[in-house]
């Protein structure tokens, strides 16, 4: 995936960056039944006649008539025991871990944690009433194909912009966290328990 966003094959991310956005573009006029259709379609007339293609060759005596994508065809797929065991831990563990930080959002187990998510998703009401999903999907994935690239190349400047906004977001943070009733009580008992902890 990291060579696909920093360009490392222009060929291939090309490649994968225009089938991104010719699909993603053709959901904004389309349903996604349409969309998903008309590509199952065209892939399989592109395989079949490629099949048909190869057995034609055979008929003329210039070919095997093998099927091209038998390479394809003889990876074997399916899972032993183990792998389908781990894979379902990691994805129980995910959903957990999904499940534990809901929990402390909604929950409110940290309140200042929970105000920002609220702003969040205050914030993104109005994202929604200008975009709507596929824009953004749209938007992210030229995001995703120009940003790494630009960053590589613009590294030093980048990385002191991004310094000054974490300081200015710290400051601000600690402001709120300070105007809040109880979050100044809290976070002296934790370095009281912290230090504690330390000593034995």
């Amino acid at each position: 995936v990291a060579d696909l966003l920093y360009w490392k094959d222009t060929r291939t991310s090309g490649v994968v960056f225009t089938g991104l956005m010719v699909s993603l573009l053709c959901l904004l006029h389309f349903s996604i039944v349409s969309v998903t259709a008309h590509v199952a379609l065209l892939l399989l007339c592109g395989t079949i006649s490629l099949r048909v293609y190869r057995k034609v060759l055979q008929a003329v005596h210039r070919g095997d008539g093998a099927n091209p994508f038998q390479a394809y065809l003889d990876v074997d797929l399916t899972l032993t025991r183990e792998q389908m065991e781990r894979l379902s831990q990691q994805i129980a563990s995910r959903v957990v871990s999904v499940a534990i930080q809901l929990r402390h959002f909604f929950l409110v187990e940290d309140l200042v944690d929970s105000l920002k998510l609220a702003l969040l998703f205050y914030i993104l009401t109005f994202v929604g009433a200008v975009f709507n999903g596929l824009t953004l999907l749209i938007l992210g994935v030229i995001c995703l194909f120009t940003v790494p690239l630009l960053y590589r190349q613009h590294q030093a400047q980048m990385d002191q912009y991004v310094g000054l906004v974490t300081n200015q977001l710290s400051h601000i943070k600690a402001k709120i966290r300070a105007k809040i009733p109880g979050s100044g009580a809290l976070a002296s008992a934790a370095a009281a328990v912290s230090g504690a902890k330390a000593k034995a």
